[in-house]
């Protein structure tokens, strides 16, 4: 049963790392960045950002993903975000640049608009030591192909606004060089049949000095079952402190805790999965560390209140 479960986890490891980034971090409710590249600079504030996420902590070769990245405005209009991501699973390698722009504006004092444009490079590798494992096959071209790297450029378009600052909506396509290629042979197939779509809205309770954020994504990815999340998250005294909960409808439940002091912001994330493989792992972490700097000095967060 062990080797029936350690075959199926590499498998499911492979898919994973050729998956896009979009479905693997959970903290786009704090970033959304993350899955959109038209947030980029849309909070007006430049933002340093690193992530880590475990995946199946304590299973054999898990996967395991860090990221660094940067976004912020470019004057009045722009956005730019660029970053590096690298991921290990089972025996395979994953290392990822990618470059966000957006183009941001009001469409009036209430509704900001921003349409934004991703292109990325990644180069996924396996370990030389595969080829002795029982897996391999002699003469498999795609094997030693990917022991050698394989490069692949992608893209992914998205737009992103918000109203009255505390409902926004986002919706991006992503996979849109690869689903092309993927579809050479169904030439009526549309490339834009993956996407996410976002949306969150703000409720304040100034007595208490909290505030409530329901969200829900809806994801449908690459290589990824498609999936729908429910995100309930709280902050207290000024977003000091921030809880969170979501389910998502592939069987998980995730844990989220935080804090936001002055420039600095610290988030952890524990999923626990309802599937019977859970009985094998610890679940999955995820950390997100992130500083972020106001683009002037007379710059005041937030925005009307409902």
């Amino acid at each position: 049963m062990k080797k029936i479960l350690l075959l199926l986890a590499f498998f499911a490891s492979c898919q994973l790392v050729s998956a896009q980034d979009e479905a693997i971090f959970s903290h786009y409710i704090i970033t959304p960045v993350l899955i959109n590249p038209a947030a980029a600079g849309f909070s007006d504030v430049h933002q340093l950002q690193l992530n880590a996420r475990a995946q199946w902590t304590g299973f054999v070769d898990a996967p395991k993903t860090y990221s660094a990245q940067y976004n912020g405005p470019l004057g009045n209009n722009f956005g730019l975000g660029v970053g590096i991501l690298t991921e290990t699973a089972a025996q395979m390698n994953r290392t990822r640049a990618h470059l966000n722009y957006a183009f941001r504006f009001k469409v009036s004092e209430m509704i900001k608009l921003s349409a934004g444009f991703a292109t990325e490079y990644q180069q996924v590798r396996l370990d030389n030591d595969v080829i002795s494992g029982v897996f391999f096959q002699e003469g498999d071209q795609v094997v030693e192909d990917f022991i050698d790297g394989r490069g692949v450029f992608d893209a992914s378009i998205g737009v992103f606004s918000s109203f009255n600052e505390n409902t926004k909506v986002g919706l991006s396509f992503t996979n849109l060089v690869r689903s092309r290629l993927s579809n050479v042979s169904n030439a009526n197939e549309s490339i834009l049949k993956y996407y996410l779509f976002f949306v969150s809205h703000k409720l304040y309770v100034d007595d208490l000095n909290f505030v409530l954020e329901p969200s829900v994504l809806i994801r449908n990815v690459k290589d990824v079952p498609s999936q729908v999340e429910i995100n309930m998250k709280a902050s207290f005294l000024d977003e000091s402190l921030t809880a969170g909960l979501s389910y998502r409808s592939l069987g998980a439940l995730g844990i989220l805790l935080g804090t936001k002091l002055s420039n600095f912001e610290l988030y952890y994330s524990y999923d626990l999965f309802f599937q019977n493989f859970q009985r094998y792992n610890d679940g999955s972490h995820e950390v997100t560390v992130a500083m972020s700097f106001a683009r002037g000095a007379n710059k005041q967060p937030g925005g009307k209140r409902y």
